[in-house]
């Protein structure tokens, strides 16, 4: 029979009126802290140097934040998709989970084993955890503000305006595999050893299709900007994953691979590896690799809506609030980024609970065999539009896909290639009569 006491206790924390009460305080709190705080940072918001930084400090510990929402949304996705309920035990519909999930973490035992090379294998997962923070700085979250008190002074929303905004994006998302490998290396572990080597494999293979998809976004922006690259849809209204939806798949496809997720995450393969490179982890040092993983695809799910589906643009085929600067179009526009970037990450998760993980060889296969080419194609078709001056036409850049798409099913077509799973040097099955 259940404790009084601990029934008690477990009715309390499941009571919907504790969680919304208690977020009603907390944000009633803040939102009085900001109003009588805000003649001492009303300068700092319209400060051009000190206001990116304020952006980079809260949307630093929004992703932060948010890796707990993710990781509470992830295993209910997982219950929706396989039909049970997921975590609804701690606290009202769970909400308390990621709590519990941050205790635990934090009390379990924390095992260095005595073979491995300790100054790497404590650098491995904070090099993981920073580098997934990188990338952020170069986002556009919400364009431009002028504030009421200070209208002759534009700042910008952006931590870091660089001419080479997507190289950097690119150059950080690199250095992501170092803190995988360096795990597996350091663990003096086979198994953890596998999942680094599998990890770096990956990682070189599917950024050759994520650059080619890149590239033809480039050549029909023309600039490395990503502020530019998301006026230009906002003005337009046109988004340009309705110009190029198949090199938007070339890299969300390897942006699966580049954050180590289903059905990509071969360097972690529980069934093959035990745990991939973080086997000999435990305690905080495992859940910076899990930290690190969901804000890599935070920080990728960002980008992916800054280069195709509109930045801080609030609609498709609107150029509405394109120019505006005001305070109020501020809040709409990042609402509109923020909801965008939860739909990605949505799909992420989705995908992971609805698509097995792929064998080795396929992974390779697909990342040669299918995706590069297909890459190459695209990019060789938009560089002649581009020279036409059609790089930014319609029907000009849908035409391109849909020629592309059709050279492939008829490519697939022309193979004769026989559908199954099984490895090409594996024997052939002989089934004797009976």
């Amino acid at each position: 029979m259940q404790d009084p006491v601990v029934f008690r206790v477990e009715r309390i924390l499941r009571s919907p009126w504790l969680i919304f009460g208690a977020g009603a305080v907390l944000a009633g709190a803040l939102a009085l802290a900001l109003w009588l705080l805000f003649p001492l940072y009303k300068g700092l918001l319209a400060d051009p140097f000190w206001f990116p930084i304020l952006v980079m400090a809260i949307m630093l510990n929004l992703i932060l934040s948010s890796t707990a929402i993710c990781i509470l949304a992830e295993r209910k996705i997982a219950g929706f998709t396989q039909d049970r309920f997921g975590p609804n035990r701690v606290g009202f519909w769970g909400l308390l989970q990621p709590l519990a999930d941050g205790l635990k973490f934090l009390l379990k035992e924390d095992i260095i084993p005595t073979q491995v090379d300790k100054p790497l294998f404590l650098l491995a997962p904070a090099m993981a955890l920073i580098i997934s923070l990188s990338g952020f700085a170069v986002i556009p979250w919400a364009g431009e503000v002028r504030w009421p008190w200070a209208p002759d002074t534009l700042v910008s929303t952006q931590v870091a305006s660089l001419d080479i905004g997507v190289l950097y994006v690119l150059a950080v998302a690199s250095l992501g595999v170092y803190g995988v490998v360096l795990a597996g290396y350091a663990s003096n572990n086979k198994y953890a050893f596998y999942g680094g080597v599998r990890a770096a494999a990956q990682m070189i293979s599917y950024e050759l299709p994520l650059g080619l998809g890149l590239l033809c976004l480039l050549l029909t922006s023309g600039s490395l900007r990503l502020e530019e690259v998301v006026r230009q849809q906002a003005q337009s209204g046109m988004w340009y994953v309705f110009l190029h939806p198949l090199p938007f798949l070339l890299i969300l496809v390897s942006s699966f691979a580049e954050a180590n997720r289903v059905p990509f995450d071969l360097a972690e393969a529980e069934q093959e590896l035990v745990g991939g490179f973080h086997t000999e982890y435990s305690s905080m040092k495992f859940a910076l690799f899990f930290l690190a993983e969901y804000a890599h695809m935070i920080t990728g799910s960002a980008v992916l809506v800054a280069l195709f589906c509109g930045g801080w643009a609030p609609l498709p085929f609107s150029s509405w609030l394109a120019d505006s600067t005001a305070w109020w179009a501020l809040l709409i526009k990042l609402g509109a980024y923020l909801a965008k970037v939860a739909v990605c990450i949505g799909l992420f998760m989705l995908v992971r609970w609805t698509i097995p993980r792929f064998r080795f060889d396929q992974l390779m296969r697909i990342a040669w065999l299918s995706l590069v080419p297909v890459g190459i194609a695209l990019v060789a078709g938009t560089a002649t539009l581009t020279v036409l001056g059609l790089q930014r036409t319609w029907w000009a850049c849908l035409g391109l896909n849909l020629v592309a798409l059709l050279g492939m099913l008829w490519t697939a077509a022309r193979s004769g290639r026989t559908v199954t799973g099984r490895q090409d040097d594996l024997p052939d099955i002989h089934v004797e009569p009976a």
